[in-house]
């Protein structure tokens, strides 16, 4: 199980972005982070991670404190080494089961990175993650750039993966993606976890989220219209 207990970070002085959060994710599941723009996901993920410093908390694994190595972790913004191949990229991860991952992408393996697409590189970024058979990880917005064939086979993957033992944190703006393959949803609010709700639920919450777009936005949609 991993435990988020107490997190806090903030990126200035007063101005606080994930804001004393606590959160449980059972093992061997898919949990999905979702939340308006600006509500902490990113940040969340990135903490979890240790890419930034946090203010205070602890996130543990089994009672054990969660460590990089723990960790398969795909960031929203993807960085690649300039003037490597795929296969070179991959490999670093690690070295073998690279052509069979990829029969499943079809990337060219040996042309440099720089070629790619941003949807090629967006299916790199996620072989780089898969290949490495951690037990937890971690996609902050895993659909970013894909296809609707490469999407469809991130959702097999992701089930086959839950199988397989591994535990998931994901997130992302589709909410098909999290409604599709999640066991449990928790929603983000000014960096807390403002609702969570199981697969039973999942309309609740998403009923709740498009509720709040529209209090946002239908008046200033409506004096647009009618200008």
């Amino acid at each position: 199980m991993i435990s988020i207990k107490n997190l806090t970070v903030s990126y200035k002085k007063n101005v606080t972005v994930i804001d004393s959060l606590d959160l449980t994710v059972n093992n061997h599941t898919i949990c999905g982070i979702a939340g308006l723009n600006g509500a902490g996901k990113t940040t969340l993920f990135n903490a979890v991670f240790g890419l930034i410093k946090k203010d205070k908390g602890e996130v543990f694994l089994d009672g054990q404190t969660l460590t990089k190595k723990d960790i398969a972790f795909l960031p929203t913004e993807n960085f690649f080494y300039p003037l490597i191949t795929g296969r070179e990229y991959l490999k670093l991860f690690n070295s073998s089961g690279i052509d069979k991952w990829n029969s499943l992408f079809k990337l060219p393996l040996d042309t440099l990175i720089d070629d790619y697409s941003t949807g090629m590189k967006k299916k790199l970024a996620l072989l780089g993650v898969f290949i490495q058979n951690k037990s937890v990880i971690m996609l902050d917005e895993p659909c970013n750039g894909l296809d609707v064939e490469s999407s469809h086979i991130l959702k097999l993957i992701l089930l086959r993966l839950k199988e397989a033992g591994k535990t998931l944190i994901i997130s992302s703006h589709i909410m098909e993606l999290l409604t599709n393959v999640c066991d449990c949803i928790h929603y983000l609010e000014s960096g807390k976890v403002k609702l969570s709700r199981n697969r039973e639920q999942f309309n609740e919450l998403a009923e709740y989220m498009f509720a709040i777009i529209e209090k946002g936005n239908t008046k200033t949609i409506n004096e647009l219209i009618n200008y």
